[in-house]
């Protein structure tokens, strides 16, 4: 009888030598830097993440004049940071969106308009989630939540990709993700609770130890989805990676698809249902 040679599990080392020179950046910025640089740097981010979307969408019908239109009200959406134009753009999400994804999914890509359609629903997918981490950074100790929300998204992703890698077995959804598993899922879920409860305890005591255990759960959870969306959207376009920018990690798109759902998810909770603005 011949066994079956055991499935080679290998880390891309190159994940770690990104992680390592950004990481200390990006929480500079956080926790040291005027919440200014912090907006700075997410549209600089949420920009190139938007060309590379817009890149998969359009392909070979790529319009230079109507990205920058998407780009430029993108910088809007993110820069101004005030709650009754947050809501709009969340209301005009709910309406428009749903028949967006629709078309997107379907791969019709002749009409009339869906140029249009698919700017609109670039600056809806990433601008509208980074104007709450904007949101997030304004509200009382914000550096300190904006460091909470990163850490447990960075946590569950970080997990769920070695967990899946060492001893995945069971596919999520082969069908959308072909990588993901259930062992990924919860070893992202293991870790983002230990990520959430040790930033917790360690810089955002604003949040309960409940508060903590909930957003781990949620997080984790919306995180997936936005890692699923993406993944449904290049499926569709025929492509593996929204681009090469980030070594180990694909595009930039690549790195923000889960903040883009945890981060209106964090911000909703603690302002409205912890009502951390209200401390």
């Amino acid at each position: 009888m011949i066994t079956p040679p055991a499935r080679t599990r290998r880390f891309d080392l190159r994940r770690l030598y990104t992680a390592a020179a950004l990481i200390p950046a990006v929480y500079g910025i956080i926790a040291h830097l005027a919440p200014w640089a912090l907006t700075l740097l997410l549209i600089t981010v949420g920009s190139i993440a938007l060309v590379e979307l817009y890149q998969i969408c359009f392909q070979s019908r790529f319009n230079r004049l109507m990205v920058g239109v998407g780009l430029a009200a993108f910088v809007l959406v993110v820069a101004h940071d005030h709650l009754a134009f947050a809501l709009a753009y969340l209301l005009a999400a709910l309406v428009l969106v749903l028949p967006i994804v629709i078309f997107i999914v379907s791969g019709r890509t002749n009409r009339r308009g869906e140029n249009i359609l698919i700017i609109l629903f670039g600056v809806l997918y990433v601008g509208f989630p980074l104007s709450t981490v904007v949101s997030t950074r304004s509200l009382p100790a914000g550096a300190f939540l904006v460091l909470f929300l990163a850490a447990v998204t960075w946590a569950s992703d970080t997990g769920a990709y070695y967990a899946g890698t060492l001893f995945g077995k069971h596919p999520l959804l082969p069908s959308v993700s072909p990588k993901k598993t259930v062992e990924g899922v919860l070893g992202g879920l293991a870790l983002a609770i230990g990520a959430a409860l040790l930033a917790q305890w360690w810089f955002a005591q604003q949040l309960s130890s409940s508060d903590a255990l909930i957003l781990a759960v949620l997080l984790t959870g919306t995180g997936l989805l936005g890692d699923l969306f993406e993944s449904v959207i290049k499926r569709r376009m025929g492509v593996k990676d929204s681009g090469g920018i980030l070594p180990g990690h694909g595009g930039m798109l690549d790195r923000l698809d889960s903040l883009l759902f945890t981060a209106p998810t964090f911000y909703y909770y603690v302002a409205y249902v912890r009502g951390v603005s209200s401390l």
